[in-house]
């Protein structure tokens, strides 16, 4: 029975940002910083199943592709890379790619990897804050700049390059022909409203992936049955005996904890495995709290996510 403050790494990367607020503060010395994992407290703890991350970008990600499980696993690695993301903020007009504007043979896709042409097959489209966009291994991708977004991943750094804008990091292209869906990407889910509370963005075999928008004093219990990870994007709460503020992360699993809404609500994501919907994560106790000890605001910054968020009465019923 785990309930713990996940731990956040930093990590550089060429197409990082230095300014990662209201997320998380200044990088030491000036560090580009692409991306913050969020992993288990205890480094001695069993390796999760999926990962949390944050990422930033000032400058667009390589063109990539991840395999499935099965090639992963005929290559000597424990699993593949599904992922999903959510965009926590885009500048005006930025963008991601994902799939192929048309399809290809494994030929020619080899040929547009091998003289750089593949940067004008892909399918760019523009995105804007609270968007959703799965990308299940095989889908070949990128991330343009100008974004902040949310992941939730299988565990895994199983990443094939096919084009990286003249980085003088190395391409992957045997492999990435042998693993890449070579035309147009699959239509994107649409998501499910669950209730007042809660809307289902992404249900794939690998993981589950919610919006979460509870009111203010409200008390809930939370059920984590399996590996769980609630990111906070606005407002805060206390749930169990830790305070959650904006960019926080609680990972829990097989275990149980009220959640205790403060006075300006919460709103976040909540990511668990897949391949079913948690029916029963979250039950509501009480619509007032009745905290004796309310739980403070960190800053103001707590709402800036927030404020953007879509509201659920938006998503599909």
């Amino acid at each position: 029975m785990t309930i713990e403050h996940a731990a956040v790494h930093m990590h550089r990367k060429p197409w990082g940002s230095t300014d990662l607020l209201p997320w998380a503060g200044a990088p030491a010395n000036g560090d580009a910083i692409g991306e913050l994992w969020f992993e288990r407290a205890d480094a001695t703890a069993p390796k999760s199943a999926l990962l949390l991350k944050l990422l930033f970008t000032s400058e667009p990600l390589s063109i990539q592709v991840h395999p499935d499980d099965d090639f992963a696993r005929s290559i000597d690695l424990p699993n593949g890379k599904a992922e999903a993301w959510y965009i926590l903020s885009a500048t005006p007009g930025a963008q991601v790619a994902v799939g192929l504007k048309h399809l290809l043979t494994a030929t020619e896709l080899r040929a547009s990897i091998e003289d750089g042409s593949i940067a004008e097959k892909v399918q760019w489209r523009a995105v804007c804050t609270g968007d959703v966009i799965s990308v299940p291994a095989g889908t070949v991708h990128a991330i343009g700049a100008g974004i902040v977004l949310a992941e939730i991943q299988q565990q895994s750094d199983a990443t094939f390059r096919l084009f990286d804008y003249g980085r003088q990091r190395g391409l992957h292209v045997d492999h990435a022909v042998a693993v890449a869906k070579t035309g147009p990407a699959d239509p994107q889910p649409q998501p499910r409203r669950l209730n007042k509370a809660r809307a289902a963005l992404i249900v794939s075999p690998h993981f589950v992936l919610e919006q979460l928008n509870l009111p203010a004093r409200s008390i809930w219990t939370l059920d984590a049955p399996k590996e769980t990870w609630v990111l906070v994007l606005g407002g805060h709460a206390r749930i169990g005996s830790i305070d959650a503020h904006l960019g926080d992360v609680i990972f829990m699993d097989a275990d149980r904890a009220d959640i205790e809404i403060g006075a300006e609500g919460m709103t976040g994501l909540l990511a668990y495995l897949g391949p079913n919907v948690n029916s029963g994560a979250l039950e509501q106790q009480s619509n007032v709290s009745v905290v004796t000890d309310p739980i403070s605001v960190r800053s103001p910054a707590t709402q800036t996510a927030s404020e953007h968020l879509p509201p659920l009465a938006k998503q599909e019923t």
